[in-house]
């Protein structure tokens, strides 16, 4: 069976995962390591933290692959006095490759945003905020039946596993409205609300939504914050999905020490 190369692999995620796509302020791609090593295995996170790289170091594998970019904004010193260094040393010293899709997957119609409507069962889908043809930030699509706020709410609450959202007032209305369209944006979509209004939908779902954002709802939408973790964890699924119907010769896993920095209590 061929050995793939990482670089092999670096360039079917690029085709793949367009990080031509990425927001400007993003850092998605290939991100570190040495591409012409071989690629022995894969391991899928939504952030790269040391507990995943002390998996893949256990587990064989020589590229992580995640949502979350491990260089953001820049490292301006790579030392063991920071988790930041600890970590970067530890990549190096065993070997590893490290690349992301964050904001390129979100603004492709099947990453998260697609994800995320289709475990809610919305149909009709279409991108909220269009970058192109057929890309850009946000879904929108309808439920097959109008259902009441607080059975929608129940639903995400399950889909999410998240055991409480931040909502605005949806008591202000004369009688309980009926969901049946319904925006979303997986992670910070705070900036997407006039387009969730202008989409008509009867509900925005999305993550990081400041206090005073909450008042830009006006009794016109209901805003939902479920969580930033919970609205991007479908992105561990579909990029595992996506490299193992690709490739055969080597171990595509998910995380196993992957989960939510914030807890709820």
């Amino acid at each position: 069976m061929e050995t793939q190369k990482i670089a092999q692999v670096v360039s079917w995620l690029d085709a793949t995962f367009r990080p031509d796509l990425q927001e400007d302020y993003d850092n998605a791609g290939f991100l570190l390591g040495d591409s012409q090593e071989p690629c022995r295995g894969v391991l899928v996170a939504l952030d790269l933290t040391p507990a995943v790289v002390d998996e893949a170091i256990a587990l064989g594998a020589n590229l992580i692959v995640t949502h979350h970019p491990f260089i953001f904004s820049g490292l301006k010193r790579i030392t063991d006095r920071t988790e930041a260094g600890r970590t970067a040393i530890s990549l190096v010293r065993h070997g590893i490759a490290v690349y992301a899709a964050h904001t390129n997957l979100d603004n492709l119609p099947w990453g998260v945003n697609g994800a995320l409507c289709e475990k809610l069962g919305l149909g009709d889908c279409r991108i909220l905020s269009p970058l192109g043809a057929d890309t850009g930030a946000g879904m929108v699509g309808t439920l097959p039946s109008p259902m009441p706020v607080d059975a929608f709410l129940l639903k995400v609450k399950e889909v999410l596993g998240v055991p409480t959202l931040r909502t605005s007032d949806f008591t202000i209305h004369d009688s309980e409205p009926a969901i049946h369209k319904v925006a979303l944006c997986g992670g910070s979509g705070s900036h997407f609300i006039a387009d969730a209004l202008a989409a008509g939908a009867d509900l925005y779902l999305t993550a990081d939504i400041k206090y005073h954002d909450f008042q830009r709802a006006e009794g016109r939408i209901i805003l939902v914050d479920a969580g930033h973790y919970e609205t991007e964890q479908f992105a561990k699924e579909i990029i595992s999905r996506r490299i193992s119907e690709k490739f055969s010769n080597f171990a595509c896993r998910i995380s196993s020490q992957q989960e939510s920095i914030v807890r709820y209590i």
